[in-house]
């Protein structure tokens, strides 16, 4: 069958202002298995650009599909996008199959489907084996409801299969990344760069993260085979950095080790970046020097919060002694520490602010990324703010950069001026700054110089968002009113997107 995979242009700021684009690895890894079953299969990555709804639909008419996937990491924010073009799309091609998958449609499969009879199939979980027997059987007209995973409308109902088993085996299906063509992926200062997966899953319970719940258990691919995938990647397609899009690659010290090993014995040269838990940093201090070896630069690291009441709440199970010590072991093996800390866990108060900037002042770390908690149904967390009310109601903001919930001791304009001066005081302290033009590494230089110049940018574009682009509210519902009134806005238009709005107002070429 003839194929379009569509990635949606995204409202979030990552992928607006940096000007950099990694490849939609979910729609890659779907689009493998298609193409060895034998399907004409492209992509259409409507983030470059980004492209306008009537772009979008103008390259759907010119390849004339029989069947439409969408799908987006970013799948809570992007589904209104989804909706929205899925309508359109289906106005001009009745014919067309439109199937979606993510974790957003996962779990919001019913209200989805109710409120969108333009959207024909829902894969729940993961989508490799999935959507290769929901091809099959539609080409030769076989019984649908003994597809697992995926749920869809039979005579005006919605009708639910049975889970699908997740994949043991993570190398019987290849990522299909000849679907790239010749777009210009980038990242890390504009080279040639692709997101991967070692593993999936993850072993922890933290209430707010859906990693555990959504991919079921942990899983890792052959070390050894994904070391020589990497190597191809380099020399087929030219790619210098390598994003790993895993939570926690190193679950698994000894099999995280062969891979390191592996790599290092093909003398990749590449760039590795990625995610890791602090605690299995510290567990690998012997073996940091291996990691530096294989090329990375750069660990994200989930510190979250500073008070271990709330690290305890949330079910972190990490500790701030092991969060510092890990920066530390980092640092001496010359890798680049991100830490992440997320707003809103607790009623925070200006004093708990100024405790959490002093907290991370002691951490040290060589980049901060500050983020705000967004509740989502299937987690936990969920029940224990479901009475808190909804301070943003436009779901395309709900992408862990923008506040979606009221903060009983902070206005949303306070809230947002504590949060960016405490980006500021990190980035702008003095043994921040003495990286940023003295790090005797050139190439950990030039990373900390590119990541200030995206942060600059970003920080003032936030602002210019917060005052004329978006909106919140003073009485809104509380966040189990809103997701029980949850229906798929179907009529938002696209081009109210910032880049869009750009597009218009810019004169034509």
């Amino acid at each position: 069958m003839k194929i379009l995979l569509i990635n949606p242009p995204h409202t979030a700021i990552g992928s607006r202002v940096p000007d950099e684009h990694l490849p939609p690895l979910g729609l890659l890894s779907i689009g493998g298995p298609l193409l060895d079953a034998g399907h004409y299969v492209q992509l259409l990555d409507a983030e470059f650009g980004p492209m306008s709804s009537s772009e979008i639909v103008g390259e759907v008419l010119r390849f004339s599909p029989q069947v439409i996937m969408f799908g987006h990491s970013g799948s809570t924010s992007a589904q209104p996008t989804i909706d929205m073009l899925t309508h359109l799309i289906k106005d001009c091609l009745p014919e067309v199959i439109i199937v979606i998958g993510g974790v957003f449609p996962t779990y919001h499969w019913k209200e989805i489907l109710e409120s969108n009879t333009q959207i024909d199939f829902i894969v729940k979980g993961e989508g490799e084996a999935t959507v290769t027997e929901l091809i099959n059987a539609m080409e030769h007209g076989q019984d649908l409801s003994r597809i697992r995973g995926i749920a869809y409308r039979k005579e005006g109902a919605v009708i639910d299969t049975l889970s699908r088993t997740p994949i043991q085996n993570l190398d019987d299906y290849r990522v299909g990344w000849e679907l790239m063509g010749s777009r210009n992926y980038t990242y890390w200062g504009r080279k040639k760069a692709v997101v991967v997966q070692f593993s999936r899953g993850c072993p922890y319970p933290c209430t707010y993260c859906g990693q555990s719940l959504f991919w079921k258990s942990w899983r890792h691919r052959d070390p050894v085979k994904f070391a020589d995938e990497l190597v191809m990647l380099k020399e087929k397609f030219g790619v210098e950095v390598v994003n790993f899009a895993d939570e926690n690659p190193t679950t698994n010290r000894n099999v995280w080790k062969s891979f390191l090993e592996a790599l290092i014995e093909r003398n990749a040269g590449l760039i590795l970046v990625g995610s890791c838990r602090a605690d299995n940093i510290v567990r690998d201090a012997d073996i940091m020097h291996l990691y530096k070896k294989a090329g990375f630069e750069r660990f994200l690291l989930g510190i979250e919060n500073y008070d271990a009441a709330v690290l305890q709440e949330v079910r972190k199970a990490g500790t701030v002694e092991t969060d510092k010590e890990a920066i530390r072991i980092l640092r001496k093996h010359n890798i680049l520490s991100m830490a992440t800390y997320v707003v809103g866990f607790a009623e925070e108060k200006l004093s708990d602010h100024y405790k959490s900037l002093k907290h991370l002042i002691n951490y040290d770390p060589d980049q901060v990324q500050m983020l705000y908690v967004t509740p989502h149904r299937w987690t936990p967390f969920y029940y224990a703010v479901k009475d808190k009310k909804v301070v943003q109601t436009d779901q395309r903001r709900w992408d862990y950069k923008h506040q979606v919930l009221e903060t009983k001791y902070f206005s949303p304009f306070f809230l947002m001026l504590t949060v960016k001066l405490m980006e500021v005081a990190m980035q702008l302290r003095p043994r921040s700054l003495k990286r940023y033009f003295l790090h005797p590494d050139l190439r950990i230089r030039d990373a900390h110089q590119w990541y200030y110049r995206i942060g600059r940018r970003v920080w003032f574009y936030e602002w210019f968002t917060f005052f004329f682009r978006e909106k919140r509210t003073r009485s809104g519902p509380n966040l189990s009113q809103f997701w029980q009134g949850f229906k798929s806005d179907s009529a938002l238009p696209l081009q109210s997107h910032p880049a869009d709005q750009a597009k218009r107002r810019a004169p034509a070429a």
